[in-house]
């Protein structure tokens, strides 16, 4: 997966991130019923926003989602997922963008790439996702041929670019790119007036794309001699952020101006997990829900490291005689206690031997369980963990995009 909208679990309603699953699944599934298992590499986070926009726009019926069967990254359960052209104009702008990310990286010789027989191949490769994103483009009424265009001036743009040059010169492109994929979303929902707002919105969500990809490979494009749009131009950090900040701004201004049904999972993604974006890129935030463990000293204990009694504790000193309970000994019931154990511990699940729980962690990393899933069971342990990819690095800040009455993400702002 790959993408700068990468919302946390956290963080989304209930019903928002079924909603959210809903429509990447339903990008992968549509990449697969159109052009094969192996199109499925090329599923990413941004790609779904076209058919997050899509549905937006489009009138409920019960016809926009399909239960999909059993699938290894959703932990073997069923899930019903969108479908229709806003999935399918996903799938088409996701190969498209792909291929030209290949034949990029086989352009600069990045990694396996520089063996001729490997280059040979991922050519041929983005040369039939390029075919077929055409092939469904074309069948929806996109013509994908303003992406081709778009990505082929990119490179010669980059080879004249030098000090001096205006950072939105070089990341004109993408906006142009990702304008007419967000414009096209208005076609098929049948909204031409929305056409021109949401072509306002993708081409400042495409510079922002551009924008961010160069803020976080800039340090490892520069110990590997890459070639980066901020230090090409000499654009500083404070002027990238300050074009961010106000591509944020301009989008949302931009969706105020179109006319959806239903709004909340659009807004979510391109209002506030955008700012949460920007601000993990310029490592200028922090998720809350990690804010707050770490506060209360990493053991979920309400009262912090210290526990209730502190250093202001009545009592002096730090926490009570007995280890922290204020009754004496180790706690009611418990060690050094002489009452029952009111709150008995549930037995520990018995752990598996070392080969038991190697054949079931090659599972879970087979499967994508461990990145994908929201909960799975410890290889070893068998204890219930929490899958790396709801929370990372998020940034919980739901309430940061300053928007007027919004009631999307269950806070008051």
């Amino acid at each position: 997966m790959f993408g700068i909208v990468r919302p946390c679990g956290h963080r989304l309603t209930e019903g928002l991130k079924t909603e959210w699953m809903a429509h990447l699944c339903g990008l992968c599934l549509a990449l697969r019923s159109d052009h094969g298992q192996f199109s499925r590499i090329v599923t990413n986070y941004d790609g779904l926003i076209v058919s997050v926009l899509t549905e937006a726009q489009t009138e409920r019926d019960t016809g926009r989602r399909r239960t999909a069967g059993p699938c290894p990254l959703r932990g073997m359960r069923t899930a019903p997922v969108a479908k229709g052209e806003g999935a399918r104009l996903a799938a088409a702008v996701s190969l498209v963008l792909a291929s030209a990310k290949v034949r990029d990286h086989v352009a600069d010789g990045d990694g396996v790439l520089k063996r001729r027989p490997v280059a040979v191949a991922a050519r041929r490769i983005a040369g039939g996702w390029d075919r077929a994103g055409a092939r469904t483009g074309a069948e929806l009424g996109f013509d994908t041929a303003v992406l081709v265009d778009a990505v082929d001036r990119q490179s010669g743009i980059e080879a004249l670019a030098g000090p001096g040059t205006g950072l939105l010169t070089v990341t004109e492109p993408t906006e142009t790119a990702t304008a007419a994929a967000f414009a096209h979303t208005a076609v098929l929902a049948g909204r031409p007036g929305n056409m021109a707002p949401l072509a306002e919105a993708g081409r400042l969500f495409g510079r922002l794309a551009h924008l961010l990809d160069a803020v976080e490979d800039q340090g490892a494009d520069a110990a590997s001699g890459a070639w980066n749009p901020l230090t090409a131009t000499g654009t500083s950090r404070t002027e990238a952020r300050r074009l961010a900040d106000d591509a944020l701004h301009g989008i949302r201004l931009a969706l105020r101006d179109a006319e959806f049904v239903d709004d909340k999972l659009a807004h979510v993604l391109l209002a506030h997990e955008l700012r949460t974006s920007v601000d993990r890129a310029f490592g200028t935030s922090s998720c809350s829900h990690q804010g707050r463990a770490s506060a209360q000293g990493g053991g979920g204990d309400p009262y912090g490291a210290h526990g209730p009694y502190g250093s202001n504790n009545p009592y002096g000193g730090g926490n009570p005689p007995g280890g922290g309970n204020p009754y004496g000994g180790g706690g009611p019931g418990g060690p050094g206690g002489s009452g029952p154990d009111l709150l008995p511990r549930p037995p520990r699940p018995e752990r598996r031997g070392f080969w038991a729980g190697c054949a079931v962690a090659i599972g879970l990393c087979c499967t994508c369980q461990i990145c994908c899933a929201s909960e799975y069971e410890g290889p070893w342990s068998r204890e219930k963990r929490e899958g790396c990819v709801d929370c990372a690095d998020c940034g919980c800040e739901c309430c940061s995009c300053g928007c007027d009455g919004c009631d999307c993400c269950g806070c008051d702002c």
